[in-house]
């Protein structure tokens, strides 16, 4: 008996399954909530030295603003303050001739900055003072998140795999909810870095095992639907992000706000069902039943299990499972084709998130403000969902990832060939680009769980995931590398994504082909397959 067949006999996507995503599509609203948050939280006003400390100075004090400013601070070329400069001391003939200030001599802010708190009343940066020599740590915020979302991956893959999917789910749950609530009350950026390094550890289990929960429930003709449905959460949610940010402008206000729907998550987890596919793996048989009758159930099928008792479920239970063995990473690197895959899918995994949040965490430069920019970039977002659903049923995985990846490639290159007073042209092309890289991680998602068998789909994705997130964690880091050369950043997101856009072209098609149950199904050659009730 093939689960296929079993699952398409209690209906393989009805009501059971709509309720099931409606349920995930609670907690999976934080996700982009808290991978975009350093866009809002971490952004850096305009800003310039504190000259507070100069008012005792009779003559400075009767000077208004702008002239303190100006006999204080060298002027940038657009004519604005210096952010991490002032003079060693008041130059006050510049009040007539100012024109000569640039051979002054010049010292480092002594006493703080000044921001200008018109669109944010409060950031990491303006509260923990990381600008100028402290810029590099604003950036390390968002990488100490991601490197957390990356352990994470690695440990929520291998325990779902081995306690099960629902039991993590809720572990995952709880985690963010209380790393999360707890960042926003840190009272000091290392406080902070570590509450959130355990946030992003929470969130990589929700992110896996929703997704894997939906695609194992989901049958072979409604897979990739049910894969891009639960993805649109996603888009919703980027769009929605900065309306909250516009109205909790204040970066701990916004962390709790972003937190609060797990609360409602973990009132609502009672009612996800646990994976059927991977009970009857793991030969808990009785629970396999119970959650197939209830889809049977509620999809109306109720005659469809009436012959078939929980002991018979024991024929669709792969015998290298037997006596209960458990699966290690390790497993990924033992036999030659699950290696090959191994290997393709993390390279594939690193380009996109790599590319992914190199855009999305550069949300500045193309001359709209910082609401509007996010709101493009998750609006783009929902025609690329169609994009990718359109491709993945009709063009196949493999060249549907090798073309989004590649084109994602093809117009962050051409933004940097755009002169940026042309903001308009450069923003278009950028959101287009934003567009594509947001169709190849739907690709991917949905690509990398049909890859990896039941028994290893949760350890395959969670070490997948791993290695997108080591991408992701240099994403902003590799934005500090502008200093060396402006286009730098821009010129490494368009290569990775070119060149491993092309390296997809080496993964197997995985387009109406069965879930493989075991690692002997990946070993030998898959077969396309549709899948039909039982006789």
């Amino acid at each position: 008996m093939k689960f296929e067949n079993l699952l398409a006999e209690v209906g393989g996507f009805g009501k059971f399954q709509i309720i099931m995503i409606v349920l995930l599509v609670i907690p999976r609203v934080t996700l982009p909530f808290h991978f975009l948050l350093n866009n809002f939280i971490a952004a850096v006003p305009s800003h310039h030295c504190d000259i507070s400390s100069l008012d005792a100075d009779r003559i400075f004090g009767n000077l208004s603003r702008e002239e303190r400013l100006t006999v204080s601070i060298p002027k940038q070329e657009d004519g604005t303050p210096a952010s991490c400069h002032m003079f060693s001391h008041p130059q006050f003939y510049l009040l007539s001739n100012s024109s000569s200030s640039t051979d002054l001599p010049v010292l480092q802010c002594q006493n703080g900055w000044v921001y200008d708190n018109s669109t944010f009343k409060s950031t990491l940066s303006t509260e923990f003072d990381l600008v100028c020599d402290r810029r590099g740590l604003n950036k390390a915020s968002a990488t100490i998140f991601f490197i957390g979302v990356m352990v994470g991956a690695a440990f929520s893959g291998w325990l779902s795999d081995r306690y099960g999917r629902k039991p993590m789910l809720m572990v995952s749950y709880l985690v963010t909810a209380t790393f999360g609530v707890a960042s926003a009350f840190s009272q000091s950026f290392i406080m902070f870095a570590i509450m959130r390094f355990l946030t992003g550890m929470g969130l990589t289990g929700i992110s896996i095992i929703t997704y894997v929960l939906c695609v194992e429930w989901a049958d072979i003709e409604h897979r990739t639907l049910a894969g891009v449905l639960i993805s649109l959460d996603w888009s919703t949610s980027t769009m929605i992000l900065p309306g909250i940010a516009y109205f909790a402008n204040d970066w701990r206000t916004l962390v709790l706000a972003v937190t609060a729907p797990l609360g409602l998550a973990v009132i609502t987890w009672r009612w996800i069902p646990e994976s059927a596919r991977w009970l009857v793996v793991n030969g808990r048989l009785d629970d396999a039943h119970l959650y197939l009758s209830k889809c049977a159930s509620f999809n109306k099928r109720e005659n469809s299990l009436k012959d078939i008792q929980p002991q018979s479920l024991a024929t669709v239970t792969v015998a290298e499972n037997k006596g209960n063995r458990t699966y290690s990473f390790l497993d990924l690197m033992r036999s030659p084709k699950l290696r090959k895959l191994a290997i393709l899918s993390g390279t594939t995994w690193f380009g996109v998130a790599f590319t992914y949040y190199g855009i999305s965490l550069n949300i500045s430069g193309f001359g709209l403000n910082l609401y509007l920019t996010q709101f493009i970039y998750g609006a783009i977002e929902m025609p690329s969902k169609l994009l990718a659903y359109l491709c993945l049923d009709k063009l196949g995985r493999r060249y549907s990832q090798v073309g989004t990846l590649v084109t994602t490639g093809i117009c962050i290159g051409i933004t940097i060939l755009i002169p940026k007073d042309l903001w308009l042209p450069r923003t278009i092309i950028a959101v287009l680009g934003k567009g594509f890289s947001e169709a190849a991680f739907t690709c991917l998602f949905l690509y990398t769980t049909e890859i990896y068998p039941t028994v290893l789909r949760q350890i395959g994705l969670g070490y997948s995931s791993f290695v997108g997130r080591v991408g992701v964690s240099l994403a902003p880091l590799v934005g500090l590398l502008d200093e060396v050369w402006l286009p730098l950043p821009q010129v490494l997101f368009c290569t990775v994504a070119i060149i491993v856009g092309l390296l997809a072209l080496l993964l197997p098609e995985t387009h109406n082909v069965r879930l493989p149950e075991t690692i002997e199904d990946i070993e030998k050659t898959r077969k396309r397959s549709i899948c039909l009730p039982l006789e």
